[in-house]
């Protein structure tokens, strides 16, 4: 345990000590919750749905872990570069401990971005429906930083440049944020679309954590809950599994 806790520290360390990284993960949510917030409310709200900010905070809140969580993974490309990851590697401490020291460290940070946009959008007029369901939402909240993370990392252990990483990223990053339902209801969404969004986990997550802050669900708590926990056991396997095969 003092291992996994040593490079959860050291993670935290670097975040912190970063100003510019924290300022620069929560600029683009405020930038969606404020231009579309407020810029497409008001037709949300003139076509009968009500208020569309409400809507938007869990699915801002999805992005914000899902952009921190898969990117946070180029870490372990810093560390390849610059040979420290080699010297953990060669230490007499299993690889299991190395890569879950560092990925609660990634998924750390992805909880208080998260939890800094829940502010954020207090600060905006934001209130939960239910205050009792908060500590269902941080449950959901952590289980998706953790998948996350260990994803990114899984994909920054098959890759040996910086180039490379990002590719992969935008590549998967861009269409599993706009194919879930964080900006727009699937109720009125065209039928290909429903189907696409229906297959992506990060729905699921948008989906649970939207019942649990204003009481609006499409698939069901108890649906959302499945996926979500499958989708963290899928990506710990990987991530695990992609780790094992770097050589020291």
């Amino acid at each position: 345990m003092d291992v996994i806790y040593i490079l959860w520290l050291r993670q935290m360390k670097r975040y912190v000590r970063s100003r510019s990284r924290m300022l620069g993960a929560i600029g683009q949510p405020i930038l969606f919750l404020l231009a579309l917030g407020y810029g497409i409310g008001a037709v949300y709200k003139k076509a009968g749905e009500g208020n569309y900010l409400e809507f938007l905070v869990p699915g801002i809140i999805i992005q914000t872990i899902l952009f921190s969580g898969v990117f946070w993974g180029i870490q372990i490309l810093f560390d390849k570069r610059f040979g420290f990851l080699k010297e953990m590697l060669v230490a007499p401490v299993s690889r299991l401990r190395v890569l879950l020291g560092n990925a609660l460290g990634g998924a750390t940070i992805s909880l208080v971005q998260g939890l800094f946009v829940f502010v954020i959008s207090v600060g905006l007029g934001f209130r939960p429906h239910e205050w009792a369901l908060l500590p269902v939402a941080l449950l959901i909240v952590v289980a998706l930083s953790l998948a996350l993370t260990s994803f990114g990392a899984g994909i920054a252990s098959m890759v040996e440049d910086f180039q490379g990483f990002q590719g992969i990223n935008n590549f998967l990053i861009f269409p599993l944020f706009f194919l879930s339902s964080a900006l727009y209801p699937l109720t009125s969404a065209p039928t290909v679309l429903r189907v696409l969004s229906s297959a992506n986990p990060l729905s699921y997550a948008v989906d649970g954590l939207r019942y649990t802050l204003i009481g609006q669900t499409h698939f069901g708590l108890l649906k959302d809950a499945i996926v979500i926990v499958v989708t963290l056991v899928v990506s710990v396997y990987f991530a695990v599994n992609r780790f094992n095969r770097i050589q020291a």
